[in-house]
């Protein structure tokens, strides 16, 4: 049985997976999974793959959910989109997107923040 919070979180992976393809993104993968990490949606626009991490809050009373993907989050999606890019002999560019759903008034509002995030070079 799914609570609150995980109905709110699919919620808003649906959401943005439409807005992404009405932004001309071709969604590539959903919910993936390398060991216990998980990347939200997998997508690929004019030759760079997105990896977007999905936040959805039913209200920003306690910061707008963005800022929720810590630098330990930011780590392990690094790690998982390396595998991906591994395991798929992919060597395009890529980027780390962020996309923050909040509930207002019954209604959504989506953000989209494009390179949230870099990995950190060695």
């Amino acid at each position: 049985m799914n609570n609150n919070s995980q109905i709110l979180g699919i919620e808003g992976e649906k959401i943005a997976q439409k807005h992404l393809i009405k932004q001309g993104y071709k969604i590539l993968e959903t919910n993936w999974r390398f060991k216990k990490l998980e990347i939200d949606i997998i997508c690929c626009k004019e030759l760079v793959i997105v990896f977007v991490e999905v936040k959805a809050r039913s209200s920003s009373i306690f910061g707008e959910p963005e800022v929720f993907v810590t630098p330990k989050k930011q780590r392990f999606l690094i790690s998982a989109a390396n595998q991906y890019l591994l395991e798929n002999n992919i060597e395009l560019e890529s980027r780390f997107d962020v996309i923050a759903v909040v509930w207002h008034n019954n209604k959504s509002l989506l953000n989209q923040i494009e390179g949230a995030f870099y990995p950190a070079v060695l």
